[in-house]
């Protein structure tokens, strides 16, 4: 069974026949939300909204780690993260789709292990390629048969949120590499990797980062939702390709 997290712009997936809801319950407390089960083209999947049905719970106070254990405990065998970003590298601009193949982590504060009980050994696990291989090339095949433009690869800058960056700090983020900056993609990419989950992101630009383009001097957040409309829509077929 495919586990689909829907961020902003994606709190319900429409092409879902769901079959069921349940609300979960995990050693970490609750999940953002309830789970739908139901089915996508010819595979099942479970569904899950980051942020709440409402879009309610900020990225600082998402429960990763409830989400990613119960869709494990749902069944899931592999993830698809669907989130915004705003563009910082030249050709990522508002509408593109993008699927990373790295990650820098500026979060802090966040539950971002389950292996922090001082009873039990030390667990550390490998995240020198913290996207799975496979889902990724999966993604971008399926964006492809779609006829949906995409980029394959980029650096996610993870920021703390639930602020939007200063001009002087995406120049930093792009000085160390980053190409796009959000602020769910840590630690949910690294817990899915501990619970030996695969995980693949299919990140949308939304806008351009703080001091590039159009938002040079702001955000012009009322282009925004008019951006993930139609780009949650491209979104929704390629799950679909992904399902078929």
């Amino acid at each position: 069974m495919l586990g689909i997290i829907g961020g902003s712009g994606l709190t319900q997936l429409s092409n879902l026949n769901i079959e069921r809801r349940e609300v979960m319950r995990t050693p970490y407390g609750e999940p953002s939300g309830v789970l739908l089960f139901g089915s996508l083209c010819s595979t099942r999947v479970v569904f899950l909204a980051r942020h709440g049905y409402g879009h309610t719970i900020p990225p600082h106070r998402v429960n990763y780690r409830a989400n990613l254990w119960a869709l494990k405990q749902a069944g899931a065998k592999e993830i698809v993260s669907v989130a915004s970003v705003g563009g910082i590298r030249q050709d990522l601009g508002p509408g593109t789709l993008v699927v990373p193949d790295q990650i820098i982590d500026y979060t802090w504060g966040r539950r971002n292990t389950f292996f922090d009980a001082t009873d039990q050994p030390v667990v550390q696990v490998d995240f020198t390629d913290p996207y799975d291989a496979a889902l990724r090339a999966r993604i971008l095949a399926s964006a492809w048969a779609a006829g949906e433009a995409i980029e394959d690869g980029g650096v996610y800058a993870a920021t703390q949120g639930p602020r939007l960056e200063t001009a002087a700090e995406i120049e930093r983020l792009a000085r160390d590499g980053a190409d796009m900056v959000g602020m769910t993609g840590m630690p949910e990419a690294v817990l899915a990797r501990e619970l030996g989950l695969p995980y693949a992101a299919l990140s949308v630009v939304s806008n351009w980062a703080a001091g590039r383009a159009d938002s040079s001097h702001a955000i012009r957040f009322a282009d925004i939702e008019e951006t993930l409309v139609g780009a949650m829509a491209r979104v929704r077929r390629i799950l679909e390709h992904i399902c078929a």
